[in-house]
């Protein structure tokens, strides 16, 4: 029996998965004019020949924050042109992850079959090899986000207390621009070896300059508390007033808990 595909049906199939009318027209002749057959079946053929592209080049994206109450997920989702990492249904699909993500524990964000699908339409739809990169979820206190105009940097930051808002923004931009970007909140999140190497560092560079063993000990000292005030973000000098580390811009009584700062392609 000959099915008659109305080309409503078409159109409907073409705007849920952005495929071409003849692709869309030819699946639910084979689905016998089921619309959610026709649709099912369009997606499985296509993804099949998505996963066969994963070995092209990923080399743009973007990075996308949810925040909700205490809970904050940064994201970030590749890409193989600007193109693509620019569309607004491939950011749009990048914040539906992230929110998504935020029902998911402290850590490490896992991608969900419904976060797949949802992937999935976006690979589909643009012919790319897009793909999920990597996430976390953090808790605690108020968060506060900042990404980059070209949505290729994200910072999100965690504070205790009664922070202004305008310093919440600044401190997430001073994550974002400073140089060097700091390491840990404060001293007591510098790995430990990083810090003993770089003490027994400058302890042998002041020994070889014939610097007595307790002089040098106490220059090596100096040095380590020097190297905190570059790599902690509360020691390190706030960027919009150098005149002020990132510590002393806080209001008595809060305090910086954590942040993330996520780059497209970074490590």
């Amino acid at each position: 029996m000959t099915i008659t595909i109305e080309p409503k049906s078409v159109m409907t199939l073409r705007q849920r998965t952005g495929c071409g009318m003849s692709d869309c027209k030819s699946a639910l002749v084979e689905a016998q004019g089921d619309l959610t057959a026709a649709e099912k079946l369009l997606r499985e053929k296509l993804k099949g020949k998505m996963d066969g592209r994963t070995d092209r080049a990923a080399g743009e994206g973007c990075i996308a924050v949810a925040i909700d109450g205490s809970k904050s997920v940064i994201i970030e989702v590749r890409a193989e042109t600007d193109f693509t990492s620019k569309n607004e249904g491939f950011r749009n699909m990048a914040k539906d992850l992230a929110n998504a993500a935020l029902g998911q524990s402290v850590g490490s964000v896992s991608m969900t079959s419904a976060m797949t699908d949802r992937l999935d339409t976006v690979r589909i739809t643009t012919g790319e090899n897009i793909s999920f990169a990597r996430g976390e979820r953090i808790d605690g206190g108020t968060p506060h986000s900042y990404v980059h105009h070209d949505g290729k940097l994200g910072v999100i930051v965690h504070f205790q207390g009664d922070v202004p808002e305008e310093l919440r923004t600044g401190i997430c931009q001073h994550v974002a621009a400073n140089v060097p970007t700091p390491l840990a909140v404060d001293a007591a999140g510098v790995p430990a070896d990083l810090v003993a190497q770089k003490r027994a560092d400058a302890q042998t560079e002041a020994e070889a300059s014939g610097k007595p063993a307790e002089i040098a000990a106490k220059i090596a000292e100096g040095k380590v508390r020097k190297f905190f005030e570059e790599v902690t973000l509360l020691g390190q000098k706030y960027v919009k007033d150098d005149k002020q580390t990132v510590s002393q811009m806080l209001p008595k009584g809060t305090s910086v808990t954590a942040f993330r700062r996520v780059v497209v392609g970074g490590s």
